[in-house]
């Protein structure tokens, strides 16, 4: 719901490391396409970070009044951390190490990535295509290449050439800004035993080994997708040979969508892309977040309470709050205090939303709301900047408090505007809800439940078992589960 005519919008194209003004290819229509999960394991909170960007910036684009495709594919195949070892399929690996067929492993941490994101608020994609439901495209994408002189079969396996490609006048490396030729000139001679004519080449077509259990039937012998080609299959299939934008995280840059710009252009003569949008990293304490290290969280565990390094558990929403008052291009720290502070102005925010209901309207205004109004937008129109967004709220709820005061006026026409307009950035824009009802009456449950637990701990002291039973049966029947341990008892709620 665009509130008055906004300025154009800029956006930063990783391709150019510029600001662009954007504009769409089809006017008032918005190709957005986004690399989503691979789904081998549960979704780590940066990924969360990621989609949540690009979230807001689709629920951005609806507010513009763009007719959005939002396409986010799902990467259940060809996942490979090194193009030469097809044992380093990470669906293959995590299938062995559960001892689950492959597709059990996709549909557990699919269901999982979708369960954390609806917590969040996330609006769903408008498409969200799989690689295995893509292998025909896939396919035909690599005779396309092969045909054109870019790609060559060896052993059962095709790769991309890159050698090749440059030749022909591209340019490998446009993107992350790397320079090949230097690549090239130290890159020592291959054995004879590797497939690759050139170690910089990448896999588009893995022949299977016979133990290799994700196999399906091509030109070239059973096999499986190299990951670059899905998403320049799954991207141009849905959005055309040539589309707005293509984001993702920073990691991600090189090589996977240096390999899509090549594919593209390859394939097509173009660049695929007109603007390259890529998140920044999430830290926590001002380190990495690793396994490896232990300084590590799942968004579950965050929201749950269930871990180590923060003080109690936090709602979805807080959490939300909290990683867009950090650009999509910063890296983002997380910490205990961090989430507390969120979760202060958060509140804040929601606290003068609900006083807004009731101020009473005057004959004048005595601040500039369409000032105001603008701020919102010039921050959103340069690139997406939630935190600049954000403080103008904040700046907002202090001109709430000003009315409510007597030390400020509003009209019933700018009442009206202004309401609407800190609604729409708050809710719609930003995503944010109005958890505070939902999360009073959960702790109010919560301490009927412990009562009652107490009362039933007191009455098996007493050997009074029919009055514990009843206790007990009564919550179960309410969806209220309980299990006693040697550290006491706990609840579940279903």
């Amino acid at each position: 719901m665009l509130l008055f005519k906004s300025q154009t919008l800029k956006i930063y194209n990783t391709l150019s490391g510029e600001k662009e003004n954007f504009t769409p290819i089809h006017q008032g229509n918005v190709g957005l396409y986004v690399c989503g999960p691979t789904v081998y394991s549960n979704v780590h909170l940066g990924n969360v970070r990621t989609f949540m960007s690009f979230d807001v910036i689709y629920r951005y684009f609806l507010h513009l009044g763009y007719k959005t495709r939002y396409v986010r594919n799902i990467t259940d195949a060809g996942h490979l951390t090194d193009d030469g070892n097809v044992e380093n399929d990470r669906f293959v690996k995590q299938s062995r190490l559960e001892k689950l067929e492959p597709m059990e492993v996709v549909q557990k941490y699919t269901v999982d990535f979708h369960q954390v994101l609806e917590k969040f608020n996330f609006l769903t994609p408008t498409i969200e295509p799989t690689a295995t439901g893509h292998i025909i495209e896939q396919i035909e994408l690599i005779q396309k290449l092969i045909t054109k002189g870019f790609a060559y079969e060896t052993q059962g396996s095709v790769y991309f050439d890159v050698f090749e490609y440059n030749k022909k006048g591209f340019n490998y490396g446009e993107l992350s800004n790397r320079n090949i030729d230097e690549l090239f000139a130290n890159t020592r001679d291959l054995d004879g035993q590797n497939e690759k004519k050139n170690q910089q080449d990448f896999a588009l077509w893995k022949n299977a080994s016979p133990a290799h259990i994700m196999r399906w039937t091509s030109p070239w012998g059973e096999g499986f997708p190299g990951w670059h080609l899905e998403c320049t299959a799954m991207s141009t299939k849905y959005l055309g040979e040539r589309f707005d934008i293509h984001g993702g995280g920073m990691d991600l840059k090189f090589p996977h969508h240096e390999c899509e710009v090549a594919q593209g252009k390859a394939c097509n003569g173009t660049s695929p892309v007109n603007v390259w949008m890529h998140t920044n990293m999430l830290t926590m304490n001002g380190l990495r977040m690793s396994k490896s290290t232990g300084n590590y969280i799942l968004p579950m565990e965050l929201l749950s309470g269930d871990n180590t390094f923060f003080e109690k558990k936090f709602q979805p929403n807080v959490v939300r709050f909290c990683f867009l008052q950090a650009h999509y291009r910063s890296v983002l720290d997380i910490s205990n205090e961090a989430m507390v502070a969120s979760e202060k102005g958060l509140f804040r925010l929601l606290e003068g939303v609900k006083l807004l209901e009731n101020i009473s309207p005057n004959n004048t205004t005595s601040f500039s709301v369409s000032d105001w109004l603008q701020s919102c937008y010039d921050a959103m129109n340069d690139d997406f900047n939630t935190p600049i967004l954000i403080a103008n709220l904040f700046e907002g709820i202090k001109y709430v408090n000003l009315i409510n005061d007597g030390k400020e006026t509003i009209s019933s026409l700018d009442l009206e505007l202004f309401s609407k307009a800190i609604h729409s950035f708050l809710f719609d824009v930003l995503g944010l809800k109005d958890e505070t009802e939902t999360e009073n009456n959960s702790e109010k449950l919560e301490g009927v439940v412990k009562m009652l637990i107490n009362i039933r701990n007191e009455a098996r002291a007493n050997k009074d078992f029919a009055m514990s039973d009843q206790i007990r049966d009564q919550l179960i029947a309410l969806g209220i589960q309980l299990k006693d341990g040697k550290d006491g008892t706990s609840f579940s709620i279903k």
